[in-house]
């Protein structure tokens, strides 16, 4: 297949997802994308593993870098920056103020990724429901939804009061509260802070990738809540 763009994104409409396609579109890079239907194991197939051998979404390849392969979304998101941010719109250029940046985004993932996402299998995907699971896992991302309400006093965004992947990473997440049914209204400045992301049009580009499925669940559960 010919390729019109620099970038395929290999991708399906989940936080991690959209944590990739909204980066591209906040950068403006060109892209194709390839949509995974996980439901199918597609990302399992020999095919993909060759991209990613940890058979998961989402993963890029860079075509004007020989094919080059990167997947994990927090690399994913470091290398759009270092190789499509020139102007370090979502990457600072200074070191200490990049480590903001990047203290943000490993918080992302290494707790409100995992935590969330072990809430939404107990909750929305278990086979048994385990109430014990369920408390645990939604009373610890509540716990780091309070950490980024601590960290968002007196500023708009989670690092040098400047918008980067730090808060597209963590966005993607949060605003998947309602699937759990966490009551945003709790964390105010989180609140703010996610009101204040949404109504970028990049950011409603990128939710929709690949296609309107994650994009249409948020709003339905918004409706619902009213």
């Amino acid at each position: 297949m010919a390729q019109k763009h620099p970038i395929t994104l290999y991708t399906m409409g989940t936080p991690n997802g959209i944590k990739a396609s909204i980066t591209l579109e906040e950068l403006q890079v060109p892209y194709n994308v390839e949509a995974i239907d996980i439901s199918k194991n597609t990302q399992k197939e020999d095919w993909f593993i060759k991209i990613n051998p940890n058979g998961r979404i989402p993963a890029i390849v860079d075509h004007s870098k020989n094919d080059f392969n990167v997947f994990e979304t927090g690399a994913i998101m470091t290398y759009l920056c270092d190789f499509y941010d020139p102007q370090h719109r979502l990457m600072p250029e200074d070191p200490l103020a990049r480590s903001k940046v990047m203290q943000f985004l490993m918080f992302q993932m290494g707790g409100i990724g995992p935590m969330q996402g072990q809430a939404n299998h107990f909750v929305r995907y278990a086979p048994e429901k385990i109430p014990y699971a369920q408390k645990r896992y939604i009373d610890e991302t509540k716990r780091l939804y309070g950490v980024l309400e601590i960290a968002l006093e007196g500023t708009d965004y989670l690092a040098n009061n400047q918008y980067s992947i730090a808060d597209i990473a963590n966005y993607s997440w949060v605003i998947c509260h309602g699937l759990l049914g966490i009551d945003i209204n709790e964390f105010p400045r989180v609140k703010a802070w996610l009101k204040r992301i949404d109504e970028r049009p990049a950011v409603q580009k990128g939710l929709r990738v690949p296609n309107e499925r994650l994009a249409t669940m948020l709003a339905e559960l918004e409706n619902k809540s009213d």
